[in-house]
């Protein structure tokens, strides 16, 4: 699910890695470190769902900047539909009574 809360975050505009790691750590995911985030941007930029530019940085190291792809946007929105429909029977099992 982390994959695709940073491809929706992607969806409004690219950011760089600190930036998603606040971003999803102000979500409620907690602290994300970079051991987790950095391969899953690679994996993600890998399978051409981001594409990646650097950008000079006056204040300090340059940052590489994510955007999402038109094939990023396609698995986004059919993993989307799946999850809501699994959401959905979760939600159904889950919100019955033991009998």
């Amino acid at each position: 699910m982390l994959d695709l809360c940073v491809l929706a975050r992607l969806r409004s505009g690219e950011a760089y890695g600190y930036e998603l790691a606040k971003w999803l750590e102000a979500a409620g995911f907690g602290e994300i470190k970079g051991g987790t985030l950095y391969p899953l941007l690679n994996r993600l930029e890998r399978d051409r769902l981001v594409t990646t530019v650097w950008r000079m940085n006056d204040q300090g190291p340059d940052r590489k900047y994510y955007r999402i792809t038109d094939r990023g946007q396609s698995e986004l929105a059919a993993a989307g539909e799946a999850w809501s429909d699994f959401a959905s029977v979760a939600e159904s099992i889950l919100g019955k009574e033991s009998m």
